[in-house]
């Protein structure tokens, strides 16, 4: 007997239906698989078979012969188990409703004792299911919630190969799994473990991070050991503006496909906060592998990409972010196939000013001989550089500070209601531009004309960079943070206290900063 079932194979953030051919015939006996499927697939016999044994279904001692459409794309993992044995069960009328079977995209991995384990990539599997107008998707419980959010998709959850047979035999009914995204999410959007009043002191370093949120700037912040640069970096996406659905959506994907969703998620409401390790390989940063997966930069798109320690990641694992960093997205390219994923993301770094970690330090003594500053600073290069708009000098908190009990520091969610208003002016005035959602993606031939000074900010501007030897890359990104810091004012003109303090934020483009 011959059956149709249907699975998916996901490339990307994208899934395209794979169909899987399963005929059963008397002639002969062995089990074949074509189709292009890697070794994790040709493996799925063996747990088939022995899964059938574990839960008494019958092992049909015919030969079987499974084609996985379309041939030229390769399968790959042990997410075909599931779609691969009911299609077996159809064929030797162990499911007697064969019909209904490919109304369903089915996907799961089988354990030897017949239960279901998780997959990864079931949210792109389902919103390819719907657009093509599938009936439901059968998939493991774990990920049955992350499926529900499509709308217009039956989702089951199943737990045990059983369940399956069970469900189309018509002898057990499978509840339908239901969520309300919009509900889940607008509930969990605004819940944050951390808060920026946890902060003590440190005031001139919140008000660059709100900058930063607010014009969608990179930031990196230059202090020495314990100064709190870790600290405030992991409260910055609590002052960014809550995630719309959309990015939700795009970000749960991602998710997904990576298969960092925990059991029975739901959409992920928080911006991401990804802090990989300095002995990152650059791979590992932006993607890609024999079989290309999501990287760090992925991971954190419409969140915020954590950098600790910048000097100590190698060269190589910092240029390549160079052009995500502009493009927004990384292409993994391969022989036969290439891939994009999104990558729009904040970059944060902190850093130590030198290895000792104390240049320029109040109390204590830099211990660093000449020219070693200098040399730690170049190991990052002047482009990466060129791509970080607010740098920032962090200092140590007195003991006073830390100490004292008569200060209400800001709650994160007055800051991100500041923070809101300037990126509804952005949303206004970049109305119509495609790609461009804030002041930081503002591209050149729009600084001009967005970002116009009087003359009396020109020439302070002019003045700022002949004294402080600032290089000529600084001029754009003072512009750029200015227009933020004028939006969070509601100043439709960019004033000289505005261009004033944009100044400030560019310490490593003096050039007498590290002596």
């Amino acid at each position: 007997m011959f059956v149709k079932t249907f699975g998916s194979a996901v490339y990307g953030v994208n899934a395209y239906t794979i169909t899987i051919e399963v005929n059963v015939s008397g002639d002969g006996a062995g089990y074949s698989l074509v189709g292009l499927p890697d070794n994790a697939v040709k493996e799925s016999w063996l747990r088939i078979h022995t899964a059938f044994k574990n839960t008494g279904l019958n092992t049909p001692r015919k030969k079987i012969v499974v084609n996985m459409a379309p041939a030229d794309i390769r399968k790959e993992g042990s997410a075909y188990d599931l779609t691969i044995a009911t299609g077996i069960l159809a064929a030797t009328e162990q499911i007697v409703e064969a019909e209904a079977i490919g109304k369903f995209i089915i996907m799961g991995e089988l354990s030897l004792d017949g239960s279901i384990l998780p997959i990864k990539g079931a949210l792109p599997i389902a919103i390819q299911a719907q657009k093509e107008g599938y009936k439901g998707f059968i998939l493991p419980v774990q990920n049955a919630k992350e499926a529900a959010i499509v709308k217009g998709l039956e989702v089951y959850g199943v737990e045990k190969i059983t369940d399956v047979v069970g469900f189309f035999n018509g002898t057990q009914i499978l509840d339908q799994v239901m969520v309300d995204p919009r509900a889940d999410f607008a509930n969990a959007v605004s819940e944050f473990d951390l808060d920026f009043s946890d902060v003590q002191g440190q005031e001139n370093i919140k008000r660059a991070m709100e900058i930063a949120a607010a014009g969608g700037h990179n930031i990196i912040l230059i202090g020495p050991p314990g100064a709190g640069k870790t600290m405030l970096a992991k409260r910055l996406p609590t002052i960014l503006p809550p995630m719309t659905l959309h990015e939700a959506l795009e970000t749960t994907k991602i998710h997904s496909v990576a298969g960092k969703l925990a059991d029975n998620a739901g959409l992920v409401a928080h911006r991401p906060f990804r802090s990989p390790h300095h002995t990152i390989s650059d791979v590992a940063l932006v993607g890609g592998g024999t079989n290309p997966q999501p990287g760090e930069i992925s991971l954190a798109h419409n969140g915020v990409l954590f950098l600790d320690e910048l000097p100590e990641f190698k060269r190589t694992v910092l240029e390549v972010m160079r052009q995500p960093l502009e493009d927004r997205k990384v292409n993994i390219a391969r022989a036969k196939f290439s891939v994009d994923y999104p990558a729009s993301f904040m970059l944060v770094a902190s850093m130590n000013p030198c290895p000792c970690g104390y240049f320029n330090h109040p109390e204590k003594e830099c211990v660093c001989g000449q020219g070693i500053v200098q040399k730690y600073l170049s190991k990052i290069s002047g482009p990466l550089l060129d791509r970080i708009d607010i740098h920032i000098e962090v200092t140590p908190v007195s003991f006073d500070e830390l100490a004292s009990r008569k200060r209400t520091n800001e709650k994160s969610d007055t800051v991100r209601e500041r923070v809101q208003k300037a990126r509804d002016i952005q949303s206004n005035r970049f109305a119509g531009k495609n790609g461009v959602y804030n002041n930081a993606q503002m591209p050149s031939n729009q600084v001009k004309d967005i970002c116009q000074i009087s003359d009396s900010g020109t020439q302070l501007l002019k003045t700022a960079m002949q004294k402080l030897n600032l290089s000529a890359r600084a001029y754009d990104r003072i512009l750029k943070v200015s227009r933020t810091i004028a939006d969070l004012a509601a100043s439709e003109e960019i004033k000289i206290e505005h261009l004033a303090e944009a100044i400030q934020y560019r310490s490593l483009d003096r050039e007498n900063w590290a002596g």
